[in-house]
């Protein structure tokens, strides 16, 4: 099945080819137009994923009326301070508070979203040749709450996605997020640890739970090309529909990864102000709780 849809989202571009068909009436421009039916073919096989993309596309729609039009007041700074949620040093591959170096700025809940992964000495996230999950680093690690709260949504029905080549993200998955845990913290704050292994999940729903409480592993499920943690804080219980806020930690150890170049080719676009403020993270930075009092 991967197979049919990697081949469906390439024959579908050969319908562009059909495009003269607007200009000439020769059959064939018409025939060359039908390859846009395996984009339809795509779709299909892919649904759940194509409908939350539709989600993502009515989120940012519904957050731009809700902030323009009815003109709600912003808070997008967190109003407690988080612990990073695992043990151990890991590296910020992805995520930021300012645009470029933001996990994906213009899909508002995910704007000041982070991913972390664990890398050796060399800058590798895994052992021998990486075709195996368990030769990452990070996976299976205990994934920890990043602070007091109330599991509110838990979901733990997908398997670990496959390694793709080219890191290339499984078409077969059923949620972006794959298995995740949404712990309330406050009214208006939500926390969202996604990818997650499945059967590692130790908390129920309706659970109050304590800052640095195990609560998963992590895992390799949902739309990624390697084991990470996703980690992200926003002001709803919506994945889709809320609003993501700037993460402030406390006792935070942090500093520039070494050669991180070599691991990332994106330049670090940072400001000195963002560098300096302690409580702030970006990518590039090896990260670690200092012990908790």
């Amino acid at each position: 099945m991967r197979t049919t849809i990697s081949l469906c989202s390439k024959l579908k571009y050969l319908g562009l080819l059909g495009l003269p068909m607007f200009f000439s009436n020769l059959p064939i421009w018409k025939y060359m137009w039908l390859f846009w039916l395996f984009g339809i073919l795509e779709i299909i096989f892919t649904f759940p994923t194509f409908l939350q993309q539709l989600y993502q596309i009515l989120g940012m729609l519904f957050i731009a009326i809700k902030n323009i039009f009815l003109k709600s007041e912003r808070n997008i700074q967190s109003e407690i301070d988080y612990s990073l949620p695992f043990q151990g040093e890991w590296l910020v591959i992805n995520g930021g508070i300012n645009k470029e170096l933001s996990h994906s700025w213009e899909i508002n809940s995910q704007r000041y979203a982070y991913d972390f992964l664990i890398v050796d000495s060399e800058g590798r996230s895994f052992s021998l040749d990486g075709k195996k999950l368990v030769s990452y680093y990070c996976y299976g690690k205990d994934i920890l709450s990043p602070a007091d709260g109330i599991v509110i949504k838990i979901y733990d029905k997908c398997k670990d996605s496959k390694i793709m080549p080219k890191q290339a993200t499984d078409p077969l998955i059923r949620d972006i997020r794959g298995n995740y845990i949404v712990i309330k913290h406050t009214e208006d704050e939500y926390s969202v640890l996604a990818h997650l292994k499945q059967g590692s999940i130790v908390v129920k729903e309706g659970e109050f739970i304590k800052r640095l409480q195990k609560i998963a592993q992590c895992g390799n499920s949902g739309n990624t090309s390697e084991p990470h943690l996703h980690f992200q804080v926003q002001d709803g219980k919506s994945f889709f529909y809320s609003e993501g806020k700037k993460i402030r930690f406390r006792n935070l150890c942090r500093l520039i990864q070494p050669n991180y170049e070599k691991i990332d080719p994106r330049k670090i676009v940072k400001s000195e102000k963002t560098y300096l403020e302690e409580s702030y993270i970006h990518r590039g930075m090896a990260v670690k709780n200092k012990i908790e009092e």
